[in-house]
């Protein structure tokens, strides 16, 4: 492809993740290349490079002649991802408890303030929180381990960033950040591992139940309106049905 399809099969790629993140495209959703063509003013050939890669990273499948599906969510895949980004972060705290003065200035000047200089954006924390476990990784100087540790966050987020949708859960997430800060601050390891291990197993749960609850509300309303859909199309086809005179 061109620089210019390059460009535009990178933006639509994120647009349409996006769409899967914020629950507007369905596990089960069916939809062909052309019709994505024409929903985003495009030609086939970013729409298809896209779900390619989507395809690639495991958001879709396709089948010859049935066309392209949204896959299901795998939330036992998810566990073992969240357990997967347990292991590295114990490790990463572990290497920072170890250092004479961890680097962690960035994470307590967001996470060591007080209520009202907070945020409250369920979208907002739910960014902050993804940076503070991403940044407590790569501080602990692994490269390796931080690029991994990158790729498990990717694939988590469409769970994840539906755990701040409480004021509860946001002022708990602030608290348990700033006693992690503070405990690896004070070299206190084997606590800081046992704080983070409940915190990450408490958020999977959280985000696991809300994301449940989300495609139930989002997959309802997609068949309320699909409905009111097909009942507006028989008013339209009868309003301009010919009139039949009487005899």
């Amino acid at each position: 492809m061109t620089r210019q399809a390059n460009q535009a099969a990178e933006e639509l790629y994120r647009k349409i993740k996006t769409e899967i993140f914020d629950l507007l495209l369905l596990p089960g959703d069916r939809f062909t290349e052309t019709e994505l063509a024409s929903r985003y003013g495009v030609s086939r050939t970013p729409v298809r490079a896209a779900l390619y890669r989507l395809k690639h990273e495991g958001y879709f499948e396709v089948q010859f002649r049935s066309g392209w599906s949204v896959k299901p969510f795998d939330f036992v895949r998810f566990d073992e991802l969240y357990d997967l980004r347990a292991i590295m972060e114990v490790n990463a705290i572990d290497r920072l408890c170890q250092m004479n003065d961890p680097p962690l200035t960035a994470l307590t000047d967001i996470w060591l303030r007080p209520p009202a200089l907070r945020e409250n954006d369920p979208k907002i924390v739910a960014q902050l929180d993804e940076d503070f476990h991403c940044m407590l990784v790569e501080a602990a100087g692994n490269r390796e381990i931080t690029r991994v540790n990158a790729e498990v966050t990717e694939k988590i987020r469409v769970l994840r960033r539906f755990g701040f949708l409480t004021q509860e859960r946001i002022d708990t997430t602030y608290e348990e950040h700033a006693k992690l800060l503070r405990l690896i601050q004070n070299h206190r390891g084997p606590e800081a591992t046992i704080l983070l291990r409940a915190h990450i197993v408490h958020n999977k749960m959280e985000a696991r139940k809300i994301t449940i609850h989300m495609l139930h509300e989002a997959r309802e309303a997609s068949i309320s309106a699909a409905e009111d859909g097909k009942e507006q199309a028989v008013i339209d086809s009868a309003a301009h049905r010919p009139q039949v005179a009487p005899v």
